[in-house]
């Protein structure tokens, strides 16, 4: 047994610290919390409005002019309906509305930062241990500053998955950026060009093919976040997994699964597809 004499809790101090923050900040938090539950509804609203099938016929066109290939194409098809057949098309459309906002917040907060830590050598030194402390922390964790903050609902769903699922589109933003040839930048300086044009006329373009894939890693990693943020009210098709699990119901958790599947399938080989088209052609 530990000495209960050398232990120590910070329970207390966090429990004070989390009181002090609401009441100092309670109507930020409640601006915030309002301005992306709008947001959320709104997303939710149009794609619940638009038809299933126009959904189907959209990913199908996609996906044909991506690749042309159309077992490809027949493949997510096929996930797509068993969403539908399964009856679990209206949750997944909720699902889906959390991680296109989570999505945007966190493109809107990554990009901007990793941009930041590529041009200057201070703010990555310090950003790096934070991005690989969010990488490691399990996943869990993420639910109770959104709780503690914003209670249960969306809203902290939204919140845990922006922290869980930025670190992908930072890391790689400054990866892509800091990878850009010295020989191209230099000829760019060569010809005239400012600091402004540098990075938006030649890093970001050439950076591209990396900020998309971290693009890609961000909505799998927040799709699946989606999923454990049921816990505390986010609704979707995760709420149906955990019911499953609370009921012991393992067809209804399979059908639930399997349509969570189906959408990370979807949404990965459609972002990977529009990934691949900023590739530069290889010279043969």
């Amino acid at each position: 047994m530990f000495p209960a004499s050398l232990q120590f809790h910070i329970a207390p101090y966090i429990d004070a610290f989390v009181k002090w923050i609401t009441v100092q900040w309670g109507t930020f938090f409640s601006s915030l919390s309002n301005i992306i539950l709008k947001t959320l509804l709104q997303i939710q609203a149009i794609l619940l409005f638009i038809p299933w099938w126009f959904w189907i016929a959209l990913v199908a066109g996609i996906c044909w002019y991506q690749g042309r290939k159309l077992l490809n194409t027949a493949g997510l098809l096929i996930l797509l309906l068993s969403i539908g057949v399964f009856g679990l098309w209206e949750a997944a459309m909720e699902t889906l509305a959390i991680v296109i906002t989570s999505v945007i917040i966190s493109l809107v907060l990554g990009i901007p930062l990793g941009i930041i830590m590529a041009e200057s050598r201070r703010v990555n030194s310090i950003t790096t241990p934070l991005l690989d402390a969010m990488q490691t922390m399990p996943s869990f964790v993420y639910l109770i500053p959104a709780m503690m903050l914003f209670s249960l609902g969306k809203v902290p769903a939204v919140i845990a998955t922006v922290i869980y699922a930025a670190p992908p589109v930072v890391r790689l933003t400054s990866l892509g950026i800091r990878q850009v040839s010295e020989t191209i930048l230099e000829a760019a300086r060569a010809f005239g060009a400012t600091s402004w044009q540098l990075m938006y006329e030649v890093k970001l373009p050439l950076a591209m093919p990396s900020i998309l894939a971290g693009v890609n890693q961000t909505t799998m990693m927040a799709l699946a976040m989606v999923v454990i943020a049921s816990m505390i009210g986010a609704g979707g098709v995760g709420e149906h997994v955990l019911l499953a699990i609370n009921r012991v119901a393992v067809g209804k958790g399979f059908e639930a699964g399997l349509a969570i599947v189906a959408m990370a399938i979807v949404i990965d080989r459609l972002t990977q597809g529009f990934a691949r088209r900023w590739q530069p052609p290889h010279a043969g």
